[in-house]
């Protein structure tokens, strides 16, 4: 990741931007650029949003959307996680732009280069901002780490294997099984 920013610069100035590639991120009013991700990183994000859009086409509770579209989340954070979730209820916080505010569950898929901010300053951001759930997916490990952010932002209250299926109340009925994630 390289940080190319000599202040600290706002929404406003990351909207200036030509859009990508490259991609990049707003931390904190710092630019941080992303390289592509890994092949396995893009099957695991593509299995698990053809399964939730899958769902989603026969149980409308909201709307879902990867990367890259932009989650807003305060003047000087606008990040762009792998997978996003808005529920109904919440719909008014979308845009053309993507998400003016904090989705309700959040899925971040480790890379070598992005992880320390997805467990560090992206999670802290996530918390504060009221993003309910945050899945940390590590392709590495195969494992998923569940964040309740309303009640943790420092413990999972799971860490689930390849053996394991994960479920959400956001998304009634759906249990998905980590091997289906997982395929290559």
């Amino acid at each position: 990741m390289l940080k190319i920013a000599s202040r600290p610069l706002t929404v406003h100035d990351y909207r200036e931007f030509p859009e990508g590639p490259p991609y990049c991120q707003l931390i904190e009013g710092d630019v941080i650029m992303s390289p592509s991700p890994d092949l396995f990183h893009q099957d695991i994000l593509l299995n698990l949003a053809r399964i939730i859009g899958n769902y989603l086409e026969k149980n409308p509770v909201g709307k879902v959307a990867i990367a890259p579209s932009d989650v807003h989340l305060t003047d000087l954070n606008v990040y762009q996680p792998d997978l996003y979730f808005v529920s109904n209820a919440r719909k008014s916080i979308l845009s053309a732009q993507g998400a003016e505010g904090a989705p309700d569950l959040v899925v971040e898929i480790l890379s070598s280069k992005t992880a320390r901010f997805d467990k560090g300053i992206k999670r802290e951001i996530y918390s504060r901002t009221g993003v309910k759930v945050l899945w940390i997916i590590d392709p590495t490990l195969r494992e998923i780490q569940v964040y309740h952010l309303t009640e943790s932002a420092d413990v999972p209250a799971a860490t689930l294997g390849e053996e394991k299926e994960i479920e959400s109340a956001l998304l009634p009925g759906l249990r998905i099984s980590l091997k289906e994630i997982f395929r290559q």
